[in-house]
């Protein structure tokens, strides 16, 4: 049985561990604040104090940390994961990154002789939980041949795109849908709410239309009762489209949509929305539109 360590046990992390421990992986996990690792350990999981640590104790490690920084000190930092290096190591990387960040890493990591992959996935932890994820892989092919098995567990849907930093770009623009849907929708219910129009009829509506989609029958009705219990935060969905926004830069890109979208979850942020789950973003535009009493 494959070893598997991961790294950072967050919301998506935690659940992706809870569910590689259910499907009968040894797991080996270590974060920075270790109380969150406290659920793990109760499932059987080792917690250790350092990457270095992880990674000494498994063949794939796991990597789901907040951004190209955090993925960089884990990595090459004090104790980190180079320093637990063994023949056969593998890194996946599951958190969402600049996909030039992406590649200078695996470039990195190739010259301690370790083989990086990106791993991001689509999916909040309650469909990793369940191993639902949606997953897209890039990197060297026989290393995801080698582990696809594991990455299959964790996700209904696995896709191979290419070389480094490939699927990191795809993951930034699934991101943008999120970010860009959230805010349609949410302007759509400001806006019936406006008309003096029960928004439970608006989504009644258009979840009868082609352009219903998961979140407008689901967490739409959430949403509309001001329901706000985060499965992925507006403050982190902030920071992808910064990513986003930076990456569209660097590839000579001009995205108009994702700069103002950009500005508006800025402003959520700033205002103390951060916290809320992304769909939180109504709760700001009910307040900016006038709404609120």
């Amino acid at each position: 049985m494959t070893r598997i360590g991961v790294i950072g046990t967050g919301m998506l992390g935690k659940a992706v561990g809870l569910h590689l421990l259910e499907s009968g992986y040894q797991l080996t996990v270590y974060n920075r604040t270790k109380s969150k690792t406290e659920e793990l350990k109760n499932h059987g999981a080792t917690v250790v104090d350092s990457p270095k640590d992880v990674a000494r104790s498994s063949d794939l490690v796991i990597t789901i940390v907040k951004d190209a920084n955090a993925v960089k000190d884990v990595s090459f930092g004090k104790d980190g994961i180079v320093d637990g290096k063994h023949d056969d190591l593998i890194v996946a990387d599951m958190s969402t990154i600049n996909p030039n960040a992406s590649k200078e890493i695996a470039k990195q990591f190739s010259k301690h002789g370790i083989i990086m992959l990106d791993t991001p996935v689509m999916g909040g932890p309650n469909v990793a939980i369940t191993g639902k994820l949606v997953l897209m892989a890039a990197g060297d092919k026989d290393a995801f041949e080698t582990h696809k098995k594991i990455f299959e567990t964790i996700a209904s849907k696995t896709f191979f795109l290419g070389p480094n930093g490939t699927a990191h770009s795809v993951k930034l623009a699934m991101n943008l849908q999120i970010g860009m849907l959230a805010l349609a929708l949410s302007e759509g219910i400001t806006l019936a709410r406006g008309a003096g129009v029960d928004p439970e009829v608006f989504l009644s509506i258009l979840n009868s239309t082609y352009f219903k989609t998961g979140m407008s029958e689901n967490k739409a009705y959430n949403m509309i009762k001001d329901e706000y219990s985060p499965t992925f935060t507006l403050s982190n969905l902030k920071k992808d489209l910064d990513t986003i926004n930076e990456a569209a830069k660097e590839f000579g890109l001009k995205l108009p949509m994702a700069t103002k979208a950009n500005e508006i979850y800025k402003k959520a942020n700033d205002e103390g929305f951060g916290d809320l789950d992304y769909t939180g973003i109504l709760a700001y535009l009910k307040k900016a539109a006038k709404l609120v009493d």
